[in-house]
């Protein structure tokens, strides 16, 4: 049996539970609704923490039988690449993104804010949004699952399999290893601190739609320790890939040259950056409107820049295909959460004396 696959679908199962009972809790305050979501919720992280453990222990003992691990991983690579293949492709990208949102979540119950709004519709509400946003990253998962298993068909054709838990299993004689400019030290710093930036994002992003959806003000206590943790971990994400692109691609004698990519995560780091100056002078009753904004397209731009990487639209060393199912679903989460926060902001711009 594919346990990996099925721990997937368990906790994308979970997950989707998890919203739905979350919003249900804020709709009608009943407690076990609360109580349903919260141990969903925790099912559906536990899932992408031991998928996670097991997606790294395949990589480590090179088991090609896995498609993922087929394309990533061989016996020749040092053990610190074998595990840092767990995000060098879009599955493993996609598991660990998920996985740090929901220990974030986790996280909010243990600070000031979260012990202080926790019985709150404002703090119910946020779980609702953040738990949709992880929900549509579950949904990736189960498209693009980092299991997908390699079987012998009838005419004795190996091919992959996302859905058959009980296929057996066809073990390739090598894996075809990292790509050599992926085999660098920056490889195991640089792109986990990415997503510890970007997965913070949902955060502010969930208090804010929270925030303008029930009229309270409460909702930057809660948004502004996050995106301090954001700006920090894009910081350090940036920096690191610079020094990295200044080694390995040999672009001069400078650390930038404005590839696409590059500069879609250096925009919500300038949006985050702004936001920390807005939070000042919102103490003083000023930027009512532009702080919810920028915490809003901070993620939004997040977004864009995940969706322009996997769908081949943008020419740059970081892109990875051309567009697919699930490129279509970034697209369409992307509509969704652009669509709401310009009815949400522009509500809100009217509504200001």
């Amino acid at each position: 049996m594919n346990t990996g696959m099925g721990l997937i679908w368990i906790a994308g199962a979970s997950g989707l539970l998890a919203f739905f009972t979350s919003l249900l809790y804020f709709l009608k305050q009943d407690k076990k609704f609360m109580i349903l979501s919260q141990k969903l919720e925790f099912a559906a992280g536990a899932g992408i923490i031991i998928a996670m453990s097991l997606l790294v222990y395949h990589l480590v003992g090179v088991d090609t039988e896995y498609s993922y691990v087929f394309q990533h991983s061989s016996a020749d690579l040092a053990l610190k690449y074998r595990f840092s293949a767990l995000w060098a492709g879009q599955e493993g990208s996609f598991l660990v993104w998920t996985g740090f949102i929901f220990i974030m979540l986790a996280a909010t119950r243990f600070t000031r804010a979260g012990k202080v709004l926790g019985e709150t519709e404002l703090f119910a509400l946020m779980k609702s949004v953040s738990l949709f946003v992880a929900s549509a990253f579950l949904l990736l998962l189960v498209l693009k699952n980092p299991f997908s298993m390699y079987y012998l068909t009838g005419a004795g054709v190996p091919e992959v399999t996302n859905w058959n838990l009980f296929a057996e299993p066809f073990v390739a004689s090598y894996g075809q290893g990292m790509n050599p400019l992926l085999r660098n030290f920056w490889m195991a710093i640089h792109p986990p601190l990415l997503f510890l930036g970007y997965a913070a994002f949902t955060l502010p992003f969930a208090a804010a739609i929270s925030g303008l959806i029930l009229r309270d003000s409460r909702w930057q206590e809660f948004a502004t320790g996050w995106m301090r943790v954001s700006w920090f971990f894009l910081t350090m994400g940036i920096g690191s890939g610079a020094f990295w692109a200044y080694e390995v691609l040999g672009w001069g004698a400078w650390y930038w040259t404005w590839d696409p990519v590059e500069t879609s995560s250096l925009i919500p780091w300038l949006t985050a950056t702004a936001y920390m100056h807005a939070k000042l002078r919102f103490r003083n009753g000023e930027y009512g409107f532009m702080l919810p904004m920028l915490a809003l397209v901070s993620f939004i731009l997040v977004i864009f820049s995940t969706f322009v990487t996997r769908s081949g639209l943008w020419v740059s060393v970081h892109s990875w295909q051309d567009f697919t199912a699930e490129g279509m679903v970034i697209a369409l989460f992307l509509i969704i959460i652009a669509g709401s926060s310009t009815i949400l902001l522009v509500r809100k711009y009217f509504s200001e004396d």
